[in-house]
């Protein structure tokens, strides 16, 4: 069982402030996000310690010191956070030209590598141990054996992680610096502050966020209603736009029902019936052109607006595939007759031919 954890950060401005009759309600609020994140990169950190500070002693493993290892890291990362700042001013005057990262995830992050370097021991030092694979599997291995066993828990572990982000973020990015006379100040602000635990509001969506991040989760929620991204008149939760827009949404591409005579339009789902209307007199030419294959292109066309001046004109505008237009074409030149190029055998036999071949890629 872990051992209670007590608060790192600073409070020695209390007293003074009884005395001057300041502030004394204190916003607590930090950035959440940023203080898990903290709380994630410690537990590595410690395995790798451990790991690095008993490699090849035959009388201790990584479990065996993970208790007060943990308490040395504990106490090493609370004094450099707290000097951090008086350590920064100076490397500014040292003027060095190495750049940093000033974000809180970085810095603890380096202060603990530091101290998983100081944990060393002699025969990590000087064997090929720090560059083997076999040392990243074993750190891998230990951090899921306290993760198992709830050595550290991620709740201690990010009581730890707010304070050291408090004692590091100088520039007040992560964490509320707010001072109020009453109680009743505080709460109010309690309610507005950005670093406030909130809920997203979409329906169905269980993530609590910080209220400053909000609006980086609703860019990616998954339950984010949005309008279809083919511009379609429905609106469709984010995780199911790529199933809609690929399967039922009217606005989808698809190829034209007569790809395979020849039309090469891509339409919307929606728009199939206006494109066969408007498209009649090029699909009964690819329709025929299939069934009368040694027919001359004149005579095709000469066909195709025989048929569209047909009576039976409704009859074509109803077929919406090459099935059902090779059915009627072939219906009503049956009434119409020859004419131009005669109707043979061969004819009739690629008519049926393709009527097959429509009939096989639709089903």
């Amino acid at each position: 069982m872990d051992p209670p954890v007590t608060d790192l950060g600073p409070n020695k401005n209390i007293d003074e402030e009884l005395k001057d009759g300041g502030p004394l309600f204190h916003c607590d609020l930090v950035d959440s996000e940023v203080v898990h994140k903290i709380a994630q990169v410690i537990l590595p950190g410690l395995a790798t310690a451990c790991v690095d500070n008993t490699t090849g002693d035959p009388f201790r493993n990584p479990a065996s010191v993970a208790v007060d290892m943990r308490k040395e890291m504990v106490d090493y990362l609370n004094l450099r956070s707290e000097t951090y700042i008086a350590e920064t001013v100076i490397q500014k005057d040292d003027d060095l030209g190495v750049e940093t990262s000033d974000h809180p995830t970085d810095i603890i992050s380096d202060f603990i590598d530091d101290f998983a370097i100081l944990k060393r021991n002699f025969f990590s030092r000087v064997s090929g141990w720090l560059l083997s694979e076999r040392r990243e599997d074993k750190i891998d291995d230990f951090v899921q054996e306290m993760e198992i066993n709830g050595f550290w828990s991620m709740d201690r572990r990010e009581i730890i992680g707010k304070n050291l982000l408090k004692n590091v973020d100088f520039k007040d990015l992560f964490h509320c610096k707010m001072k109020f006379y009453t109680a009743e100040e505080l709460a109010e602000h309690s309610c507005k502050c950005i670093f406030r635990s909130t809920n997203c509001t979409n329906d169905g969506c269980s993530y609590n966020v910080c209220a400053v991040h909000l609006e980086k989760h609703d860019a990616v929620c998954p339950y984010k209603v949005l309008p279809c991204e083919q511009k379609c008149s429905e609106s469709i939760v984010r995780r199911e736009m790529d199933r809609h827009c690929i399967t039922v949404c009217p606005m989808k591409l698809v190829n034209c029902p007569f790809h395979l005579v020849g039309c090469q339009y891509s339409i919307p789902l929606c728009g199939i019936d206006k494109h066969c209307s408007e498209f009649l007199h090029s699909h009964l030419l690819y329709v025929l052109q299939a069934i009368h294959r040694e027919a001359h292109w004149e005579d095709l066309n000469q066909r195709v607006e025989l048929l569209e001046k047909s009576s039976s004109l409704d009859l074509l505008l109803e077929a919406r595939d090459v099935k059902s237009l090779t059915f009627a074409v072939r219906e009503l030149e049956a009434k119409i007759g020859p004419s131009g190029s005669d109707i043979s055998n061969k004819d009739s036999e690629a008519a049926t031919t393709l009527a097959q071949e429509s009939n096989e890629i639709e089903g």
